[in-house]
């Protein structure tokens, strides 16, 4: 573990975590909760925000996937979306969807300042982002996709678009 230079739990702890909070709207899977938290610990992301029905720890489906991230990674409950976002805003974030809609952001051409606080918001895994939701956002980022299938599985969405916020950070403050 030294030689890969990981954290212990309390060094986590103690990191400066990136002003990035990811939002879980009823998620049926709990696996993808679990790997959601995966990606969240691998990002140093502020928080995950739970909402709705979505799976929260301890849970033996989170952990399997976590692999101990769930310790790590600050979370929440709420009990729907709309509270979430009212916390996210009184805090300063600004909200994004990951959802395909008329005028979404395509997300390789979105950029974000290093210091901006973001949240983005991965809805279930086949009903997507409530519509309700969406309207509380500033706006709605869209995964580009080639293929026949136009979706992705919410862990899989998670990992392209907390990375790219990650990398486009990483770029503006070299």
């Amino acid at each position: 573990m030294e030689a890969l230079n990981r954290k212990s739990v309390e060094e986590f702890k103690r990191s400066e975590k990136t002003p990035v909070i990811a939002v879980l709207e009823n998620i049926r899977s709990s696996y993808n909760v679990g790997s959601v938290f995966r990606t969240a610990d691998a990002f140093l992301l502020e928080a995950l925000y739970l909402t709705g029905y979505t799976g929260t720890p301890p849970h033996k489906e989170i952990r399997k996937t976590a692999l101990g991230a769930e310790d790590t990674v600050e979370w929440k409950h709420f009990t729907g979306a709309a509270e979430a976002i009212e916390q996210l805003r009184w805090s300063g974030y600004k909200i994004y969807a990951v959802e395909q809609v008329q005028d979404s952001f395509s997300l390789e051409k979105i950029s974000f300042d290093s210091t901006e606080k973001i949240a983005v918001i991965f809805g279930n895994e086949v009903t997507g982002v409530e519509q309700e939701t969406i309207h509380l956002c500033d706006g709605c980022i869209e995964i580009p996709q080639l293929g026949m299938k136009h979706s992705l599985n919410i862990a899989t969405a998670a990992g392209v678009v907390l990375w790219e916020i990650i990398r486009s950070r990483m770029q503006s403050i070299s």
